[in-house]
Order: C-alpha cells, then structure tokens, then sequence
C-alpha cells in the first residue's frame, strides 16, 4: 500500500473511513480480497509472492494497513516481508495495543514501514522509523511513503479531498472516495519530496493513481465503519478492467 487517507471518528455516522491505493509492480501474482482459505476470519487481499496483505478486517472489527517507507538506500536483503504485519496484527489473539508495542522490539526484522491497526475503540499507529507509537485522536489524517501526515503533494491533495467529501454529506461517501482516489495528475516539481530516487521517478510516484510501463496503482479500497457493522469494497485494476470485491461484515 503506498497510500492511505483516513479520517477518524469525525463524522457522525462512521467511525472510520478509509480510502488507500495499493502500488505494485504489475507482474507481482496478488488476488483480490477474500476470506482466506487458511484463516476464515481475514478479509484482505493476497500477495501470493510472500503471503502477507496490505490492508484488511477481520469479522470481529479489526482492522490493519501498512505503507512501505521509502529508502532506496536501506538494504532489504535477508529482511522479512513488511506484508505479515498487517496479517500478524489481524491474527493477533491479544488486546491490538499489545501488538503494536511489541513491534518496537524487533524494527530490524523488516524495511521502513508504516503500520495502522486497530479494533473497535482504539487506533495505533507505529513506523519502525520513526519508532513512536501513536494512538490515533479524531481527525484526518494521510500516509504515504514517508511518516504519518508527512506532507507530500499527494498526502496534501488527499486529506482535502478526504475533508470535502465529509463536508458535503454524500448519502454513500463510497463512490466519491473511489473518485478521489483516482487522481493521476503529478506534481509540479518544487514539489517534489525527495527520497533518493531519480527526478524522473519522483514524478511518475508523485499522483494519488499512478500509472507507468511496469509499476502502478493496482487496487483501490474504501472501508466504512459505523457501530458494529464494515462496509468493505476493493477496486482492482487489472488489463484495462476494473472488478470490485464488495463486502458487509456484522458484528454483535
């Protein structure tokens, strides 16, 4: 996922709401979101490279999603797979807060990451490089490939349209955040952030949706969550079609 817009209990009838993009190499095997075979209670897409997933729920509420921090410096070899985070924080028996205070002890196991989970009263967020996990308060907030609220262009143009959304009090804010999330104009390049990357690659990263030869946007997904109820819905991208995974999960 490379990312995520969400506001937090902000709106008076959704507690959570999530709009992100996941980038990915286009060739990377992925299927779309499911209840896994291997555990009934994970809705989430699949990398089927690694086994891990980017975002997901589970049918008791909880909820996890990750961004890649980006280095191109940092060395990844011999590191695990930043995926089974997210799979690790929805199968997590525990209080979700136990989670993520565990991770502290082992930010060397993976590459820069940025992780979001929580249940149905708390939200966390922990970066293994910024190494401070933060309980969430209500507001709207953005994460790309940098540390939460890291004010990128697409960071920027996100939580605003994320706020315009909320303001205009849309019956369903589902189609106007698939919308959003669709926004491929780049930035201009004063603009740019600067990662280590080649001028000409930070424009192709700088859109909400990107698009190139070999590496882009391939899913969209938008969560809302009222009490006790996840309105789950996942827009793949794939050979010029677009398929949407929309699901309901209910919780007493």
């Amino acid at each position: 996922m490379c990312l995520v817009l969400f506001a937090y209990k902000v709106h008076p009838k959704y507690k959570l709401i999530v709009a992100a993009n996941r980038d990915e190499f286009y060739q990377r095997p992925t299927a779309p979101a499911h209840f896994w075979e291997d555990d009934s209670n994970i809705l989430a897409g699949r990398d089927l490279e690694k086994m891990g997933t980017w975002m997901g729920v589970t049918k008791k509420g909880r909820f996890a999603a990750l961004t890649n921090y980006r280095d191109p410096s940092e060395v990844s070899e011999g590191k695990r797979s930043r995926g089974e985070l997210v799979a690790n924080a929805l199968q997590y028996n525990g209080d979700i807060k136990e989670y993520m205070q565990s991770l502290g002890k082992n930010n060397d196991w993976y590459p820069g990451y940025n992780l979001l989970a929580g249940d149905e009263d708390k939200l966390y967020y922990y970066s293994n490089v910024g190494k401070e996990l933060l309980e969430v308060t209500p507001g709207i907030y953005g994460v790309s490939n940098h540390l939460l609220n890291t004010e990128w262009p697409k960071v920027q143009m996100g939580k605003a349209g994320l706020s315009e959304i909320l303001n205009k009090n849309h019956e369903s804010v589902v189609e106007p955040l698939f919308t959003l999330l669709q926004k491929s104009e780049q930035a201009e390049d004063a603009r740019l952030p600067k990662t280590g990357v080649s001028l000409d690659l930070e424009r192709i990263l700088s859109p909400m949706f990107i698009k190139s030869e070999n590496y882009g946007t391939r899913s969209s997904t938008v969560l809302v969550e009222s009490e006790c109820e996840i309105h789950y819905v996942e827009r793949v991208f794939s050979n010029n079609e677009v398929k949407d995974q929309n699901y309901t999960i209910k919780w007493a």
